[in-house]
């Protein structure tokens, strides 16, 4: 821009002035002008050089030209009216430096005796153009430290928000699952990836997995709570009402021996006896069952024939039978194997299922019991045509419900927690029990147990 705008100020002084007449110089009319270019504009340089590019004369002190000609190359392209500036040519102040230039030969119309070279960046413009530049280096230097530092904390607080979330995420998630009482487990995820496999992220699948079993086992100890208590209370009913009938009649004798008959006071201690037995089952049984729910309980596994089993357990409730005229049958198939399991406790479940069946079966009605093989084991069925269970009891039938000792029978015992007995028994070992009922048609109840590869033929 500066070339563009002072190309023909050296053309100006040049036509101005004659700086050489008849090949000498004209050193006062050089002087004049060098003082006149000085004042007017401190920083050009101006230099007059002979037509080899020699220099003459110039308007700077003694000592600080270092050069004693200039390269016409620069000045004849300038002269022939180039338009791609800049165009830089000696700087006669710097053995190595270029500047920009305006020149004009001398004379102008004339033989070419020399040329008037005007350097239009001298030193003082140098001077105060590194000053300047300094300024807007510093300057320029203290924004981009400042943005390279405004930048670092930005990124820094970007990093650190990034590396820190999932952490965040995972205390949040703790402090969360800690004020929802243990009982909620925490959804973290996808915020906390284990597939990432860092330290954060494996962190974040335990505690996933150990709050969903803690969760759990909350759930399962409050449901087990609320079946004790409801155990309790109905236990706590179940054992006030034969207390109360006890109670009763032991009083009336006590009060009134000698007014009642031999006959009076046989059944008033009939009835006595029978609320006794009542209880006594009932604590048998409670006893049992907390036996069984304990963690320490012991099942000794051995091998034994369940058709002998069916047989004991059945003499035991011929006599009872006959008295009620129900029909016994058993049905065993030939060549089953021998059953694994606890041979005590098994004869406990089919002394409840069978006694169970026999409670609800009415007279000249029949039970049978068949046991045939099932493929890697033994199945087992006690059926009955009692009078069925309705089909809304069905899915409470082994939960210690309400009722569950009801009114006595004949022998003073109500239904008990035989059924729930012998769930708990076959959970045990592994199985379950299932029953199938139609009301008024009868029950049938069975379940499986393990067998092995011996056989022996049925009794």
């Amino acid at each position: 821009m500066t070339q563009k705008l002072n190309r023909s100020l050296a053309l100006h002084i040049a036509s101005e002035t004659p700086l050489i007449q008849d090949g000498r110089v004209q050193e006062e009319a050089i002087r004049e002008i060098f003082h006149m270019l000085m004042a007017v504009h401190p920083g050009i340089e101006v230099y007059l050089l002979d037509k080899e590019g020699k220099i003459l004369t110039y308007s700077a002190p003694p000592g600080k030209v270092k050069r004693e000609r200039v390269s016409l190359a620069p000045l004849e392209s300038f002269l022939r009216g180039a338009k791609a500036f800049p165009i830089l040519g000696d700087d006669p102040r710097s053995p190595r430096k270029e500047k920009v230039f305006s020149v004009a030969p001398v004379p102008p119309g004339g033989p070419v005796e020399g040329y008037l070279y005007i350097i239009l960046g001298g030193e003082e413009y140098d001077t105060v153009s590194r000053m300047l530049q300094g300024s807007y280096i510093v300057r320029l230097s203290a924004w981009v430290a400042g943005g390279g530092v405004l930048f670092a904390l930005m990124t820094g607080l970007l990093l650190f928000y990034r590396i820190t979330y999932r952490h965040r995420r995972l205390a949040k998630a703790v402090v969360d699952f800690q004020e929802s009482g243990f009982s909620d487990a925490p959804d973290i995820l996808p915020g906390l990836d284990a597939g990432k496999g860092d330290e954060i992220g494996q962190l974040g699948a335990a505690f996933t997995k150990m709050a969903d079993r803690i969760a759990q086992q909350i759930r399962d100890l409050r449901q087990s709570d609320h079946l004790r208590r409801e155990l309790v209370t109905h236990v706590s009913h179940d054992l006030r009402t034969p207390l109360t009938s006890l109670q009763g009649y032991l009083e009336t004798l006590s009060m009134k021996m000698a007014e009642l008959s031999p006959g009076e006071r046989e059944e008033y201690l009939r009835v006595a006896l029978l609320q006794c037995r009542r209880l006594s089952t009932l604590v048998s049984e409670l006893f049992e069952l907390s036996r069984l729910d304990s963690p320490d309980v012991a099942i000794r596994h051995e091998r034994f024939s369940l058709g002998d089993l069916v047989q004991d357990v059945l003499q035991k409730f011929r006599l009872a039978a006959e008295e009620k005229k129900v029909r016994l049958s058993v049905r065993i198939e030939e060549g089953i194997p021998f059953a694994v399991g606890d041979i005590a406790l098994m004869d406990r479940v089919l002394e409840n299922l069978i006694g169970n069946a026999l409670r609800h079966t009415p007279e000249n009605g029949r039970i049978t019991i068949e046991v045939e093989n099932a493929g890697s084991g033994l199945a087992v069925r006690v059926s009955d045509t009692g009078c069925g269970i309705p089909p809304e009891r069905l899915s409470r039938l082994f939960d210690p419900i309400p009722g569950r000792f009801g009114d006595p029978g004949k022998d003073g015992e109500g239904p008990g927690l035989g059924l729930v007995i012998a769930r708990r028994i076959l959970e045990l070992h592994g199985t379950d029990i299932t029953v199938h009922s139609v009301v008024h048609e009868g029950s049938t109840f069975a379940f499986h147990l393990p067998g092995t590869d011996y056989s022996r033929p049925s009794p």
